[in-house]
């Protein structure tokens, strides 16, 4: 059984002043989806606010609010992380790699046509195109042969139900979000969610397959 998560990494947040934050260990990868406690969504927001405060250019916001309007009105957020495989028969499970963004997870919609995705680095998941499907590793992408172990094989005819699943995961995610943040930041919780919903290109429609 193939399981497919869109993921986000987990930040290093042990002294995160602002909100509530889960006790992840930082630099992991924790699955976005409908099931996440209030703390969980804490975390990824905690993640995405304080990584897209950094890399912009103005200063670093001093209040929880300041935090939460600079990720509702950021022109592109950026979300480290992706979409992680898991093969449940083989036990292989390929992980986003540094510098791969869950804001691309659409990319995925051009594998059927030939195109090939860099996954990132450190480790660098290797992607190959097969006979009617694609083979992952979570290493490797730079050896001259695969690595020993199997790899995750994706049938190319499963990549739209993959990608939907994948997007119903984000949607429900979405809606934890406006949950969270109402109470909260009542100002705010829209747009947080409108940005969150572009910069992560989420309910716009996918192909059928």
């Amino acid at each position: 059984m193939l399981i497919v998560e869109p993921v986000l990494e987990t930040p290093e947040v042990r002294d995160f002043p602002f909100w509530p934050v889960a006790g992840f260990p930082p630099y992991q990868f924790a699955p976005l989806s409908g099931r996440m406690t209030a703390e969980e969504v804490g975390s990824a927001l905690a993640m995405l606010a304080d990584y897209n405060a950094r890399a912009g250019d103005g200063d670093y916001p001093t209040d929880a609010e300041g935090l939460i309007r600079g990720l509702a009105e950021a022109e592109k957020i950026l979300a480290p992380g992706g979409l992680r495989f898991h093969d449940t028969a083989t036990g292989t499970t390929v992980t986003p790699g540094c510098c791969c963004g869950l804001e691309d997870w659409r990319e995925w919609l051009d594998v059927p046509a030939g195109e090939s995705l860099w996954l990132g680095h450190a480790p660098s998941p290797r992607f190959e195109h097969h006979p009617g499907a694609v083979h992952l590793w979570p290493d490797g992408a730079e050896a001259p042969e695969p690595p020993s172990c199997p790899p995750v094989r994706i049938p190319l005819p499963t990549l739209p139900s993959i990608l939907h699943t994948a997007q119903q995961d984000l949607l429900a995610f979405l809606t934890l979000t406006h949950e969270w943040a109402t109470p909260r930041f009542p100002p705010l919780a829209d747009a947080l969610v409108t940005a969150l919903d572009k910069g992560l290109t989420v309910s716009e429609p996918l192909p059928r397959g």
